[in-house]
């Protein structure tokens, strides 16, 4: 069963959904290897910092958000996290997928909901995860479990999972995993929708990096 969200009288709005956002991030040292043909190491660590600044300071202008938090093993990411007011979350496994079960894990019962948002989105606005939000609370409304998902620019990747509640399905990131995640909600029966915009582009690639500077170049400077 699914609690009554439309507070103690007849009329009023639902009570909003309690979010926490979790930001994976592998390691700034020697990260987006991808990017060597147009950028140093030294550059390419820059790059990887001011994205995860950007990504926590939209997610924490966002209404709704209630927790913010960075998973890493890397220690450095972490001191980032935990200077702009974020909490650090140690990843002790290894890769994508099973740090977010760490961090869901180490978030158990503070939120209602929780929202993947990767570092390497240089779009990414407060009005995005928003957007997100509303998405869900829509689904809410109806009484029915919710997965957001914002889709890569090729339609094939997921660059932002909104899950409602946390562990409806299993974080499925990597390869066709619009796909995967598309399924994953059919089967658990939550309500899927999609959010097409910012979100849909990833800095990973030359071709990613020409994109952002010829149509967001002031994504790729600290306000």
């Amino acid at each position: 069963m699914h609690p009554d969200r439309s507070g103690p009288e007849a009329g009023l709005p639902p009570t909003p959904r309690r979010t926490a956002v979790v930001i994976p991030v592998r390691a700034l040292e020697g990260a987006k290897s991808r990017l060597g043909e147009v950028l140093d190491a030294e550059e390419r660590r820059e790059l990887v910092e001011l994205l995860l600044r950007r990504t926590l300071e939209a997610v924490q202008a966002a209404p709704g958000v209630a927790i913010v938090a960075v998973v890493s093993p890397d220690a450095a990411a972490l001191a980032v996290a935990r200077s702009a007011g974020a909490q650090p979350i140690v990843q002790h496994t290894s890769g994508l997928n099973p740090g977010l079960v760490e961090a869901r894990e180490a978030l158990a019962g503070r939120a209602e909901r929780l929202l993947v948002v990767p570092a390497d989105l240089p779009g990414i606005t407060a009005d995005d995860v928003a957007a997100m939000l509303l998405l869900a609370d829509e689904a809410a409304q109806g009484g029915r479990p919710a997965v957001v998902l914002a889709p890569d620019r090729h339609g094939r990747g997921t660059n932002a999972l909104l899950l409602d509640p946390p562990a409806i399905i299993e974080p499925s990131f990597g390869g066709e995993s619009r796909a995967v995640h598309t399924s994953l909600a059919g089967a658990a029966g939550a309500a899927y929708l999609e959010l097409v915009g910012r979100l849909g582009l990833d800095l990973d690639t030359p071709d990613d990096l020409l994109l952002v500077e010829a149509n967001r170049p002031e994504a790729l400077h600290v306000h």
